[in-house]
């Protein structure tokens, strides 16, 4: 590529063949800039910016300056150019992240003009935001004193101070967090870059100014370019616009490398529980650090030993440790994205008097297989798993070029000469494969599992009532602060909370929001995705093809219908899905088929589905999948597999049922509260529909109940669950209950047709009738308590019911109400750390709260929604904004297994492109009347009301009033 060798020096060309890409490292020779360029022909683009950001406390400065620098810029002084982009650019990823010791600011776009505005509002953010000359951004984003009148209570409220309550009412985060610290005490690592909410009142804003003076200039710069634009003119765009404006300085954002410990340091911490608990609920830790991420055969070696040691199934250490009775749930975990990478083995739900042992029995473990060697096929296995997951390079809604961005920092922020490192790894994968059978891995497991001092043992127990004892201290600290305040400085504080939500109050004005570049409808294409539906038959089976390039991967999904099963058996599915695969065969013991399946496949997955039809959803089609992925050559031996796991496992294994069970248990808690919004919004989906019900009964808190359940009685019932286990794969899995959906191209299906043909005359022909439901729906409104220390506000109805009919335009009155009503009210003003709504196809609508401080005062906002709608206006510039965003989410470019999932879904549900094309032109041409049109829709979710928060135990006992049951959940 070309380039101005008068601004720019190039430092590295690397061809980068798996990537297809050629890799360029650039130095701006006036201001000191790195620029990393991937070029390419992916239309998706991607630029991120990123700054080393190593905290010096634990006030969370790097994280409130990620928040804040989005808040307003010299170029686009709006108020809040993230929203204003979220709801009118056609970006395909747009957000921030705060990490121990860098800050990112990534976007991406496939449309060229709106690329280069994205790259433009970013850059005028991080180099010139105005936070030195708003302060309500620091107050708003990072923390402030609140007191409406000067009786009310002191309290400390703001976005970052919010959502770091949550990240610290999860014990799995706390944990984490711990760990780090305690192995690198004498560096960044031993304080917390996102906040501790204990320490980020301490942080003023002469600090919060200062630390990004210091750090936010291009010489500390890491800048990413990727996909297929014309690299030249960034480069010139760059240097011209931003660059040019700064000489190089020395900036002193240096991580400090901790010096190795000379023996392990013993760390004590707690974690709260909202009921009394025995000390069989404790966390430990080891943990070991590594010398260097830049060596990354080192990293790619340790996660196959992670693979091997802890995370196969009946992997050595982990299966020691659960036979020893340490650890209910019991896991590795490698963190390398830092300078000095870490390994930890963690036990979960394990008496905390059992220190000695648990080290012994990792010691003893891992001297065994030091000793007699490790199991060939399982490092194998895990080299091969990694290998397939590279290769495919499919990661969902987020962007290639933005995953590879992000792993390049690994090494990059560290080593400018190994920039590209993360990214060609075949060379990698064939060495590890070589060393397999040299002793390395052995020898990897002498010195930095056995030998290693720089090590820390981390000890987490429950204690009850901690999360009150916080707050009262919190709330202690504030009374007697406001004690030792004269007159005139409680009401400053009044005043400033006033002033401050007035500033969140007034909207940016009509001159600033057009400062924000913004496309035309025009730019919206009018075409859908095809759907990819050619309906075939195997040996009487209906096969659907989704005649899709998949370079050599055929993805395919048997779906069968439980609609057999009875009511009382459905919580069974969910037990099924968390142990097909997972127990022994008559082939295979547990262990093998799990190296079987990673050796031969990408994979081998069950999982239970809904398809609710378009035209009735009360009708729907319950499916229960074993989805999987492969090379063409390794078909025979994935249909052995699966055949092995549905027709020939081994439930009757009960040691391992009850491992299965202890595991599945620890991990569903863990899920349910950290993902306290969707806990809480399945609750109230559960009280509407079948479905909801059923998927409530197969993966929430219904579930969880009933695999615990199973779990304390599992001696008196063992037998009883092996029984209902084998029934259910007699109902279920039989050939009239069968489709099949494959996603590949005409040649792989025809080879894929015999393989399959074959599969399909060992499915049992068993006929068992439909059942008819009888699942009793009430609705109550339900409050669960926990350790918490915020809310997840959920509230949910059926406007279908109510006689409407669903509206395209729902889909940008999601974007109107995510980005301006409740981003306004429930996070700025309430201060949430976000709040989601949607309006499905089957009538179901919802609105629900993130890490929210609030209660009952977020559900009050819920109920002006209407009013909202009902009242709403917006110019046309406004309205395409609204448009474009939405089609934004709607147009994120799709990789082939997608589509195939998308076309077969589709399928199941009776949608045809003739109703997306419709769809779409009406989103595409919704204007201001049609949204205030929609005010009834709103009206009759809300007035269904189901409501269910989960949450803070102080918060929900003072908004009592608004439950019917209120339960504890630990």
């Amino acid at each position: 590529m070309q380039f101005d060798s008068d601004r720019y020096e190039l430092i590295k060309h690397e061809r980068i063949e798996e990537l297809k890409s050629e890799g360029y490292l650039f130095r701006h020779k006036l201001s000191g800039a790195r620029i990393a360029v991937l070029q390419n022909d992916d239309e998706n683009k991607v630029f991120s910016i990123g700054f080393r950001t190593p905290p010096e406390d634990s006030t969370g400065v790097p994280h409130i300056l990620e928040h804040s620098v989005l808040c307003g810029s010299l170029k686009y002084p709006v108020k809040d150019p993230f929203i204003e982009l979220a709801k009118g650019s056609l970006n395909t990823f747009l957000n921030a992240m705060t990490y121990p010791d860098k800050t990112v600011y990534p976007v991406a776009s496939c449309n060229d003009t709106d690329f280069k505005n994205l790259m433009d509002v970013y850059l005028d953010a991080v180099f010139h935001p105005l936070i030195d000359s708003r302060k309500e951004v620091f107050l708003q984003e990072g923390w402030h004193y609140e007191m409406d009148t000067t009786d009310s209570p002191l309290k400390y409220n703001g976005v970052v101070y919010n959502e770091m309550k949550g990240a610290y009412s999860s014990p799995d985060e706390v944990l984490s967090r711990v760990c780090m610290n305690s192995l690198f005490p004498d560096t960044s690592y031993s304080t917390e870059s996102g906040g501790d909410p204990e320490n980020i009142p301490d942080l003023t804003y002469e600090q919060f100014v200062a630390f990004h003076k210091k750090l936010y200039h291009p010489a500390n710069s890491y800048i990413y370019i990727y996909g297929n634009c014309d690299m030249t003119e960034r480069l010139e765009y760059l240097d011209r616009e931003y660059l040019s404006d700064y000489e190089y300085m020395e900036v002193d954002s240096v991580i400090k490398e901790q010096k190795p410990f000379d023996k392990m340091v013993r760390i004590e911490t707690e974690y709260p529980v909202n009921e009394e608990d025995d000390n069989n609920k404790s966390y430990f830790s080891y943990n070991l650090a590594l010398e260097s991420s830049t060596d990354k055969e080192l990293c790619m070696a340790i996660d196959v030993l992670d693979y091997a040691l802890l995370g196969a199934p009946g992997a050595p250490v982990r299966q020691a440790l659960i036979d020893a009775g340490l650890g209910e749930d019991v896991y590795g975990n490698f963190e390398d994205g830092i300078k000095q990478p870490f390994y930890s083995i963690v036990a979960k739900n394990v008496d905390g008097d059992r220190e000695e042992e648990f080290l012994k029995v990792i010691k003893d473990t891992l001297k065994d297989l030091v000793k007699n060697g490790l199991n060939r096929q399982t490092l194998f296995a895990a080299i091969n798993s990694d290998e397939f997951k590279y290769r495919e390079a499919d990661f969902g809604r987020f962007p290639k070029g933005l995953m590879y961005g992000l792993d390049m920092l690994d090494t990059w922020l560290y080593d400018d000469d190994k920039v590209f490192d993360t990214l060609a790894l075949n060379d990698t994968y064939k060495s590890l494969r070589d060393k397999i059978n040299t002793g390395y891995f052995e020898k990897l497991i002498e010195k930095y599992f056995l030998d290693n001092t720089h090590a820390s043992f981390v000890v987490m127990k429950p204690v009850m009532g901690l999360t009150e004892a916080r707050d009262k201290k919190t709330a202690l600290k504030l009374e007697e602060y406001k004690k030792s305040l004269s007159k005139d400085e409680i009401e400053r504080i009044v005043k400033e909370t006033a002033e401050l939500k007035k500033y969140q109050s007034e909207p940016s004005t009509e001159e600033e929001l057009a400062k924000i570049p913004l496309l035309s409808r025009e730019d919206i294409s009018k075409d859908i995705v095809p759907l990819y539906n050619d309906e075939k038959e195997v040996n009487g089976v209906k096969v659907i093809h989704h005649n899709i390039y998949t370079n050599g991967i055929l993805y395919s999904t048997l779906a069968f219908n439980v609609n057999s099963v009875k009511d009382e058996d459905i919580p069974y599915l969910g037990l099924l899905e968390a142990v097909l695969g997972y127990v022994s065969t008559d082939k295979y013991s547990y262990d093998e088929l799990s190296n079987e399946t990673d050796i031969h496949t990408g994979g081998i997955i069950p999982s239970f589905t809904f398809y609710n039809n378009i035209d009735n959803p009360d009708v729907y089609t319950a499916v229960f999948g074993v989805k999987f992925k492969t090379l063409i050559p390794e078909l025979g031996v994935a249909y052995d597999l699966i055949s092995q796991m549905v027709f020939h496992a081994k439930y009757d294994d009960y040691k391992r049922m009850k491992e299965i069970l202890a595991e599945t248990k620890a991990r569903l808690i863990t899920k349910i509260i950290q993902s306290g919004h969707l806990t809480a919004l399945n609750v109230c989906l559960a009280q509407m529909s079948e479905t909801g019900w059923i998927s409530e009964m197969t993966s929430g808190i219904g579930f969880y109940d009933f695999i615990s359940d199973l779990y304390d009685n599992f001696d008196s019932r063992k037998e009883m669950i092996a029984k209902k286990l084998y029934e259910l794969t007699d109902v279920i899995f039989n050939r009239d209950k069968l489709i099949v959906s494959v996603i590949g191209d005409g040649e792989e299906y025809i080879q894929n047709e015999k393989y399959l043909s074959d599969f399909i005359n060992i499915v049992p022909d068993k006929k068992y009738p439909a059942v008819t439901r009888n699942i009793k729906l009430s609705r109550v409104k339900k409050a669960y308590k926990t350790a918490a220390q915020v809310n997840y506000v959920a509230r949910t109805g059926n406007f279908l019911k109510k006689g409407f009919a669903y509206d395209a335009s729902l889909k940008v009155l999601k974007t109107i109400l995510s980005y301006d009503f409740l981003w306004n009210n429930v996070r700025v003003m309430g201060g949430a750390y976000g709040c989601m709504n949607d309006f499905s196809v089957n009538g179901r609508g919802y609105f629900v709260s993130y890490r929210d401080p609030n209660c009952g005062k977020t559900n009050e906002t819920y109920e002006k929604i209407a009013d909202y709608v009902r009242n709403f206006d917006a110019s046309e510039r406004e309205m395409t904004k609204y448009v474009i965003g939405t089609f934004s989410e709607l147009d994120i470019p799709m990789s082939c297994s997608t589509k195939g999932i998308r076309s077969f879904t589709s399928y199941m549900c009776g949608i045809t492109e003739e109703l997306l094309k419709k769809n779409r032109l009406k989103a595409l041409e919704t204007r201001a009347e049609d949204i205030r049109n929609l005010a009834g829709i709103v009206e009759a979710v809300l007035k269904d009301d189901y409501l269910c928060v989960i949450g803070n135990s102080e918060a929900i006992s003072k908004d009592a009033d608004m439950f019917d049951e209120i339960l504890n959940l630990s």
